[in-house]
């Protein structure tokens, strides 16, 4: 007996060998907490026996009971750690910055421990920490309606840009808690979360502020600004400031990158006055010098689907102009301004169709998911320029769209609060996901309320209101605008707008009915991507016929053959693939990893011996942190009825909004040798809800077709469909069919717009 227990024991521990993981071999213990710059932040101690084969640290704080609002959260990865000095390779000592914690509370942080294997193992500790004293009232809004249950809406954290107390910017939750200030000492409302920083610019200086509480003063601009203004929005490649200089007042504003560095200046009053000349008109009799206000630059936005600005003059109008050229597309404003008395400038108008109202004093403009123009209204006419235009008695968030082939703008939505409340100047409306809103309405009551008010309230995609929080307010003080943020997943190093995957579902046959996806590795690196082809798992949900014995291969431009692959544990990436998370449920689905040089690739999924049904192929960008990416992502494959139509998925992310070009292609198939191409394809575009988020069929009757001949991504048939969209970060489906229930081998095209 005791020769037999000795077996069964040396066996036990010959198995724990065999299969033990990092995880178990790893002892991770916090050791220490230490209080950060504000309540809000704190710095754990941890100690390990050795970190060699962390890969990352999530920490996770938890939402007070009751709460609706996701955790926060935040990944930590290796390299980042490495760098800003959290981990040292030989050390056994981890410092690991905590944000987001409620003040004055026992806050529960889970800890999750990831390795280079792929295991994971997590840990929880609890952070107490100090009252915060609040000068601006947001600790303790007036609540016209306290947050629902209603988890439907896409955000949960609101930067609210302030300037009533030193700790700017601030971030609060849809529970109206206050979350994190900012540590610097400044009270200014100029500021914006960018590359997981937030940046505040304050007379002619900016800094950067980490979410750790790291406050980085960036280089000054000596005689290049006078002072910093309004607002700071995104740009093309970095971010916008606006600023004054000793010759112009409020109509300058230029990009600058993560660094300060400044890429790029635009100056309206050269704009402008260019165009005017160029009409024939007297720009001296419309522009002036500092310090006169005549243009009133209070926001700009960058569109990357048509490569443009989009500024807004609160004297006078709102105005696009090509990010190049500088060159003026169209204007939108009220025409009984002075802007419009001058013909050089009134030739760009565009025609309000009946039923809709021009935007009046109007600020935060940026582009909708849908391409409209977004703006909050004031109402409020000009202060300077006269005539001074229409003055209304309130204000209002609107969005249009613009047919600018046509020359016509349609007023398709807008929230007016029953015409009953008047914000004249500041405010802002955003839209996050997909018609999911945040309103700011910053000055309620105006010049003469004896008491004024800021508000903020959010909407929910079906336009149920989830919170409404009043704060006193002076002037603009309180919250001159609020933007929505997602905090509830930031990851270290921060990830760029990109399509980080696609997936398609599909008919897989053979020959042209074979399912087929392609991309480019687009920049200068190569990229590590991970390719599945799945069948058999495809049962668990609820699908009938599924391939059942799939192959995946993967060529390079030129058609070689780079890897192949029937059973994903046969390839030799098996156990990066298991690391990754995404090994195929079943062992007879082929998947790969593969490090790609830049260029195009195409993988093919078919049938083994022939085999045919329903399969999916994903193409996962594993490492998004690079400089490359995945781009013009598509699939080809057999478009069917029922349970047989061509389905894409495609996640885009991390934090910015997407611009995204999406294609269904058949008949111009015929090019390509095809002989039973889509005759008319359809497609229809979801969110993760299932909500529909647009529909096309025929790319030259959509709203989009100007956009899709300026990038020169108009399909050649008209019959095939595409969209143009600006989507936040998440989880998207397009599915295409065939109108009237026809049939053919269709292809669907995602681009990631640059």
């Amino acid at each position: 007996m005791k020769q037999q227990l000795a077996v069964a024991t040396l066996l036990i521990a010959l198995c724990q060998s065999i299969f033990a993981t990092q995880a178990d071999d790893a002892h991770i213990t916090v050791s220490g907490h230490t209080a950060g710059v504000t309540p809000f932040i704190n710095q754990l101690t941890l100690e390990a026996d050795h970190t060699d084969t962390i890969k990352s640290i999530r920490f996770t704080v938890m939402p007070k009971s009751g709460s609706v609002t996701r955790p926060l959260s935040g990944l930590y990865d290796r390299s980042f750690m490495i760098v800003r000095g959290y981990l040292q390779e030989a050390a056994t000592e981890i410092f690991l910055p905590i944000y987001g914690l409620y003040s004055g509370y026992t806050n529960t942080v889970t800890l999750t421990y990831t390795f280079l294997d792929g295991s994971s193992s997590e840990a929880e500790t609890k952070i107490t920490t100090a009252a915060f004293t609040d000068a601006c009232g947001y600790q303790a809004p007036t609540v016209l309606q306290a947050r629902t249950d209603n988890t439907a809406l896409s955000y949960d954290f609101i930067l609210v840009k302030g300037r009533c107390s030193d700790f700017s910017p601030e971030v609060i939750d849809t529970d109206g808690a206050v979350r994190w200030v900012g540590p610097a000492g400044i009270a200014a409302s100029e500021s914006i979360f960018f590359d997981n920083a937030f940046y505040i610019a304050h007379g002619s200086h900016l800094d950067r502020i980490d979410l750790d509480g790291t406050v980085t003063e960036l280089p000054g601009y000596s005689g290049e600004v006078l002072r910093f203004h309004h607002n700071v929005d995104r740009g093309k490649e970095g971010f916008i400031v606006e600023i004054d200089s000793d010759q112009f007042y409020e109509s300058i504003f230029m990009e600058v990158n993560a660094a300060g560095q400044v890429l790029k200046q635009w100056n309206m009053a050269e704009i402008i006055g260019a165009a005017m000349l160029a009409g024939g008109d007297d720009p001296s009799q419309f522009i002036y010098p500092s310090p006169t206000d005549w243009f009133h630059n209070n926001a700009v936005a960058y569109d990357r689907a048509t490569d443009s600005l989009i500024v807004s003059s609160r004297e006078n109008f709102v105005v696009s102009i090509d990010y190049e050229t500088s060159a003026i597309n169209w204007i939108l404003g009220d025409t009984t301004k002075h802007w419009h008395d001058f013909p050089s400038l009134a030739k760009y108008a565009l025609t309000l169709t009946p039923g809709s109202l021009p935007p009046i004093g109007q600020h935060a403009v940026s582009t909708a998911y849908d391409q409209g123009l977004l703006l909050f209204d004031n109402g409020f006419n000009s202060n300077f320029q006269e005539p001074s235009g229409i003055l209304r008695t309130y204000s209002a968030a609107r969005k249009y769209q613009l047919n600018i082939e046509s020359n016509f703008a349609t007023e398709v939505w807008n929230y007016e609060r029953n015409q009953s409340v008047f914000s004249p100047i500041c405010g802002s409306i955003y839209e996050d996901a997909p018609l999911n809103y945040l309103l700011d309405y910053a000055f309620v009551g105006g010049f003469e309320a004896p008491a004024q008010f800021a508000e903020i309230l959010g909407l929910d995609a079906d336009g149920n209101k989830i919170f409404h929080y009043q704060y006193p307010t002076t002037s603009c003080n309180t919250a001159f605008n609020s933007f929505p943020l997602h905090l509830e997943d930031t990851k270290f190093p921060a990830i760029q707008p990109r399509a980080l995957n696609v997936s398609t579902r599909g008919l897989v046959g053979s020959g042209d009915q074979s399912l087929i996806g392609g991309f480019i590795v687009a920049g200068a690196d190569s990229q590590q991507v991970l390719l599945r082809g799945l069948g058999p798992s495809l049962a668990s949900s609820g699908l009938s016929g599924p391939v059942e014995d799939p192959v995946l291969t993967l060529y390079d431009g030129s058609g070689a053959v780079i890897a192949t692959n029937d059973d994903w544990q046969d390839d030799p990436s098996a156990g990066e693939i298991s690391a990754a998370g995404l090994a195929p449920q079943d062992p007879g689905e082929p998947a790969t990893i593969q490090t790609l040089e830049p260029g195009a690739y195409t993988f093919v999924v078919t049938g083994k011996n022939g085999n045919s049904g329903i399969g999916l192929v994903e193409a996962y960008d594993l490492s998004p942190s690079l400089d490359s990416r995945l781009a013009n992502l598509s699939t080809r494959g057999f478009v069917g009825t029922g349970d047989d139509v061509l389905i894409g998925g495609f996640i885009l992310g991390e934090v910015e909004k997407n611009t995204v070009v999406i294609r269904a292609l058949g008949p111009s198939l015929t090019s390509a040798g095809l002989a039973e191409p889509l005759a008319d394809p359809t497609l229809a575009v979801y969110n993760k809800d299932g909500v529909a988020i647009a529909n096309n069929d025929n790319w030259m009757d959509g709203p989009h077709s100007a956009q899709l001949k300026q990038n020169k991504l108009q399909p050649s048939d008209s019959a095939e469909a595409a969209a143009v969209l600006t989507l936040a970060a998440g989880a998207y489906t397009t599915v295409v069919t065939g109108a009237g229930d026809s049939t053919g081998i269709g292809l669907l095209e995602v681009y990631d717009l640059e």
